[in-house]
């Protein structure tokens, strides 16, 4: 199974582009403005999209992929994309994104009996199986009700999990489930410098010295991916990262890499 990074942002600016991650080419992680750099055929295979919460830079480009490959899925016979989050999360795009304010209501268009676009509730624990993965809805605490998610090969479960944990402060929750799955590689964000940590902990996201004692949770030396970095930040997290031994592998996620399991 292989997950290719589309955006691992905290924000925009050139050479950036938000959360977002393609998994085996037809389901995405998030759908931040990385979802942009797709072909229209890549676009077009595109199945489900997996929601962690519903702030911009993770759900942007929802309504502008469904715009994009309306036609063509149409004209293909192809079902509904089907759109997964907690319920929470799917009733704020139906009221702020797809209300035809800001965005046609592809939930309801072309067809209301054939949208290009099916929201689909989850909830916290549940596990999907979705094209080549299973997909399990992880803990996360943030300042609206948002996820993680674990992801295996449907093929090869043995070879341990692909952990994206989204948006989140510390979690107790997270690791207490973390321990009892084998985990192949963890993407972890760390949004704001040790300088910002009262705007961090505000927030509810992580800086290098909350993510230490997060990572002092993780059992087995891990492939640990830091995401989430605002543009012009890079160094200065990673050096704070850097400048305390971890038994992990610590390294920062880049746009455009591979992951495999």
């Amino acid at each position: 199974m292989q997950i290719r990074v589309l955006g691992c942002s905290g924000s925009i600016a050139a050479g950036s582009r938000t959360t977002s991650f393609l998994v085996d080419e037809v389901l995405l992680i998030d759908a931040g403005t990385g979802v942009g750099d797709l072909t229209l055929d890549e676009m077009l295979r595109i199945d489900h999209i997996f929601v962690t919460h519903s702030h911009l830079d993770h759900v942007l480009a929802i309504g502008l992929l469904a715009d994009s490959v309306t036609r063509a899925r149409r004209a293909q016979g192809r079902p509904s994309i089907q759109v997964h989050a907690l319920p929470e999360t799917l009733e704020a795009l139906r009221q702020h994104v797809f209300n035809g304010v800001i965005w046609p209501d592809f939930t309801r268009l072309p067809d209301p009996a054939a949208p290009i676009l099916a929201l689909r509730p989850l909830a916290l624990g549940d596990t999907l199986h979705a094209g080549p993965a299973t997909i399990e809805a992880l803990p996360a605490v943030h300042t609206v009700p948002a996820l993680g998610y674990a992801v295996w090969s449907r093929e090869r479960p043995e070879a341990g999990a692909w952990v994206f944990t989204g948006d989140t402060g510390p979690d107790p929750a997270l690791w207490q489930r973390l321990a009892a799955l084998k985990v192949h590689t963890l993407v972890i964000e760390t949004a704001f410098r040790d300088e910002e940590h009262v705007l961090a902990d505000i927030s509810q996201h992580l800086c290098p010295a909350r993510l230490r004692g997060e990572l002092a949770q993780l059992r087995e030396p891990t492939d640990v991916y830091i995401t989430h970095i605002k543009p012009g930040e890079l160094d200065a997290v990673m050096s704070a990262i850097a400048a305390h031994a971890s038994p992990h592998r610590v390294r920062a996620l880049v746009a455009g890499q591979s992951m495999s399991l």
